[in-house]
């Protein structure tokens, strides 16, 4: 098994973004630059969320090396997006500072917490560490 973590995600380090294009394209292309330095010539893609978005970019350009593909919340489509998208997707269509600004509350810790709590009738139910982990370790 083979595990990258894209650049900035996990335990790797953000490159700057002034000299590194933070798209899904480009991070599928680090990617397969990384499977064709490690020479793997078969393999079966396991994506989930942001990552899925760099899985199906790798899939598409070399389908010749997939065995599988197994997604796990990763959207293929714009539909499987809800309104709660809605700061980044004015951000996608005008990269203003208002619009910048717009979505960094989904960056803030009680938004992480929400993620886990919202609904629950007993929130004492939800260990903590997991927001809190999650709220570290972006």
């Amino acid at each position: 098994m083979v595990a990258p973590d894209l650049p900035g995600s996990g335990f790797s380090s953000a490159p700057d973004a002034k000299v590194f294009d933070h798209t899904f394209d480009h991070l599928a292309e680090v990617i397969e630059d990384f499977t064709d330095a490690i020479e793997l010539k078969r393999y079966a893609l396991y994506v989930f969320d942001y990552g899925a978005p760099v899985g199906f970019r790798l899939a598409i350009s070399r389908p010749e090396r997939m065995t599988a593909l197994i997604s796990q919340n990763g959207n293929a489509y714009e539909d499987g997006l809800s309104d709660g998208w809605n700061p980044i997707r004015a951000y996608w269509e005008a990269a203003n500072e208002a619009n910048r600004n717009n979505p960094r509350a989904f960056l803030r810790a009680e938004t992480t917490s929400w993620q886990y709590t919202y609904g629950e009738a007993d929130v004492s139910l939800i260990a903590p560490e997991t927001y809190t982990l999650d709220q570290h370790f972006p």
